[in-house]
């Protein structure tokens, strides 16, 4: 990959604007975490690995405020400002996943140094983007074994290395099956209605030389009817206990879809993105987005004045409809795999 997604530039976060893609490659840098915070709710930066990670920076950048004060009462305000990172998008286990790492760290220190507990928190910062790395490269190898040379592979929303600190989750497989010398073809479902697969999945699937095809989400039906898709793998923003998934919106769809059509549906997800401490997917939180978002698209209006809109972000994929779990410690069957 020839871009990095987010970086620390000295005490500031580096920051990729996804929402400039695919026309403009734009990074800004952000001294406050408040901005951070922004950039998580606006999507700058998206993908549940990768909000994990800069939440983690966001707690960072906050630790760097010059304050007159003893260690303690620092501890206790960087401890309040992770609590309001965390509260920014409610869907994502690894955004309070990474944060939390941050807090054990705040919490865990003895001294009473702030320049030797902030060169902590980045460490651990640092070291959450290192480990995502890592995990993205082992779910790429436990998923390449499940594709077969000349595979086309579905795919919804953008979970690459767009969405993450590595290669990405459903994209890393594709990626290592294809350095594995396998040819590969993808359709991509441009993912209403902020188009992630539109312009994130196959703006960063070209780049890697994936042949790949744009359609809209209502054709994924008819591709599959058409004997087009040989399988489908998708990301998480949450695994549930009983293995319900929270994806992007369309995704429960896609997956009624490939069990009508007895077509595999993979889930690649890291462990950190399994939550057992939520029951069932009924009990996961679900964004719901500015409605603005469905009625303009770039600038332009394309519903009525005073429309009612319903505008969740995510939808639930009961476990019954996975084949598998493709994870960095293997592959898990899910419902329909047993």
């Amino acid at each position: 990959m020839n871009f990095t997604v987010i970086e620390r530039v000295g005490k500031k976060a580096k920051i990729l604007d996804q929402t400039q893609l695919p026309t403009r490659v734009v990074y800004n840098e952000y001294g406050d975490y408040r901005d951070i915070m922004q950039s998580i709710k606006k999507l700058e930066i998206r993908g549940a690995p990768a909000i994990g990670i800069a939440g983690a920076f966001a707690v960072a950048v906050a630790a760097e405020i010059d304050v007159n004060m003893e260690v303690g009462q620092y501890k206790i305000i960087l401890s309040q400002v992770a609590e309001e990172i965390k509260n920014v998008r409610p869907t994502a286990v690894n955004l309070g996943w990474g944060v939390d790492r941050i807090v054990k760290v705040i919490e865990d220190y003895k001294g009473d140094n702030m320049d030797e507990l902030r060169g902590f928190i980045w460490d651990e910062a640092g070291a959450i983007l290192d480990e995502d790395r890592i995990l993205c490269d082992k779910i790429g190898e436990n998923g390449a074994a499940l594709i077969n040379d000349g595979d086309t592979i579905l795919t919804h929303c953008n979970a690459g290395a767009l969405a993450t600190g590595g290669i990405g989750t459903a994209l890393a497989v594709i990626y290592t099956a294809k350095n594995q010398g396998k040819k590969i073809s993808v359709y991509a479902d441009e993912t209403r209605p902020l188009l992630q697969g539109a312009r994130l999945t196959s703006w960063e699937l070209m780049k890697e030389g994936i042949d790949v095809t744009l359609i809209c989400d209502n054709m994924a039906a008819m591709v599959m009817r058409q004997g087009k898709i040989d399988k489908v793998i998708v990301g998480t923003d949450r695994v549930a206990k009983n293995g319900d998934v929270a994806n992007k919106i369309g995704t429960y769809g896609v997956a009624v879809l490939a069990k009508e059509h007895n077509v595999p549906f993979y889930v690649a997800l890291p462990y950190s993105t399994f939550d057992n401490n939520i029951p069932t997917g009924d009990d996961i939180p679900i964004e719901e987005r500015d409605p603005s978002e469905i009625t303009n698209w770039g600038g332009v209006q394309t519903a009525p004045d005073g429309v009612k809109v319903y505008s969740p972000a995510f939808d639930i994929t009961p476990r019954e409809l996975v084949t598998a779990y493709i994870t960095d410690k293997g592959v898990t069957p899910g419902g329909r795999g047993e």
